[in-house]
């Protein structure tokens, strides 16, 4: 979007001029002419591009790759190794790395190369004993173990990745206090790798990781080949005029509901305290169902499908709705509905009508201090903000972003819902009678 193109160049809108028409909502088309002043005098990272984005996100290209047939040709320590889950208990090693890929939306050929670059995990032994605990490098005991070290790696490249594309993310700064300008022309997906080996090196180790010929990017192609020649095959994440489909709110009529939570993270969640003040992408809402007690109390009240599409998968307390129905969340729309209770939680291969019911909103399958329906949506593998060029709008309800996290409104015409964390009545919400049924 212009606001993004413009933060990264250092200058307002109104400078940026085109002979297309730059006041629509959606995002610039790929090929469009920007006339941009130039008005950046300090240093800026190199303008190589290291990774495409379809190889950042969970997109197409990773539809054909199979991470345990991998993990097991390439016979390394990964290939033996079980982790324990707090969720699921132990877990193989290709496993977590598999359902990490899943659950974050990222590519996992990406997560397996940046194991096999920090430890050599993939391809032969850990480097060192502190490799075996701590397989990405980041000494902190509350991140110990290979599944919650990659977590730390994800929220990092997501933070890169996300912010680069709102355009809050201008510059790197390295351990020892320095700072540089990320060069303004670089895709997103390069933006997440310098970002996240900005975090772990200084300066110097970092230039000489990025560099294409010899460092992380080399590593990467011996690994899994040409990514930019997969990338390409797919053609753009974001099409011309990409628009939402219609959205109905996911719960039934008749019933009260609350906004609890305005757009935050999609996945997980983004700790103040290692990764500062930075956003990751905001793509999801949260909603409750009116309930006697707080907390983690059962309802019988339903979550319904607010479009047409396949239940592709439903484990964990997710389920994810494809509305292209081809049977990949990689490609198109779709929907995650999360925290949803295994007791009547719809079953992978149903296919759903608008109104079907899912399952009750619940606090299963990850950090919660409630009952409620986590709500977020995903194009091409790209968790989509709620707040961005492509509106969220949910039967006429537009979602609108606050000040920080959790924070937001739904608007419609002259209505506002403002998100509250305990449901009180200003985030209450009713869902208008269906005038079919």
């Amino acid at each position: 979007m212009l606001s993004a193109v413009a933060n990264r160049f250092g200058v307002q809108e109104s400078e940026i001029t085109s002979d297309a028409d730059l006041t629509k909502t959606t995002l610039i088309d790929p090929g469009v002419l920007l006339i941009i002043p130039n008005y950046i005098t300090e240093e800026t990272s190199p303008n190589i591009q290291l990774l495409p984005d379809a190889e950042m996100i969970f997109s197409f290209t990773s539809a054909d790759f199979n991470v345990k047939e991998y993990v097991q040709q390439q016979g390394g320590y990964i290939s033996k190794f079980r982790d324990y889950l707090g969720s699921t208990g132990w877990i193989n090693g290709d496993d977590a790395v598999k359902r990490l890929a899943y659950e974050n939306s990222i590519n996992p050929r990406l997560l397996l190369a940046l194991l096999e670059f920090e430890s050599r995990w993939v391809r032969g032994q850990p480097v060192d004993n502190f490799h075996k605990d701590y397989p990405m490098g980041f000494d902190d005991y509350h991140y110990k173990g290979m599944s919650i070290q990659l977590t730390w790696v994800i929220n990092n490249l997501a933070i890169g990745y996300y912010s680069w594309r709102a355009g809050t993310l201008t510059h790197l700064e390295f351990e020892d206090g320095s700072r540089l300008r990320i060069d303004p022309r670089l895709n997103a997906g390069t933006v997440a790798l310098q970002y996240f080996f900005s975090r772990n090196y200084n300066r110097s180790q970092w230039e000489q990781i990025i560099d294409p010929e010899a460092g992380f990017p080399a590593m990467y192609r011996d690994m899994f080949g040409d990514p930019w020649a997969r990338a390409e095959a797919i053609g753009d994440i974001f099409p011309s005029a990409l628009n939402q489909p219609p959205l109905v709110l996911p719960f039934e009529s008749g019933y009260e509901w609350s906004l609890t939570g305005g757009p935050h993270n999609a996945w997980g969640q983004i700790n103040p305290e290692i990764y500062g003040n930075k956003n990751s992408v905001y793509a999801a809402i949260d909603l409750a169902p009116s309930t006697a007690h707080s907390g983690c109390e059962k309802t019988k009240t339903w979550v319904v499908a607010a479009s047409p599409g396949l239940v592709v998968r439903s484990d964990n307390g997710a389920v994810m709705v494809d509305l292209d129905g081809d049977g990949y969340e990689q490609t198109g729309w779709n929907l995650l509905y999360m925290h949803i209770a295994k007791e009547d939680r719809i079953p992978a291969g149903t296919w759903l009508e608008t109104d079907d019911r899912i399952g009750h909103a619940s606090c299963e399958g990850g950090v919660s201090t409630g009952t409620h329906l986590h709500f977020a949506r995903k194009y091409n593998g790209e968790w989509v903000t709620a707040d961005g060029p492509i509106p969220f709008i949910i039967d006429g309800w537009r979602v609108v972003a606050g000040g920080k996290a959790y924070e937001g409104t739904l608007v419609k015409d002259d209505k506002t819902i403002i998100a509250d964390p305990v449901g009180q009545k200003w985030s209450n919400i009713f869902r208008e009678e269906n005038k079919n049924e």
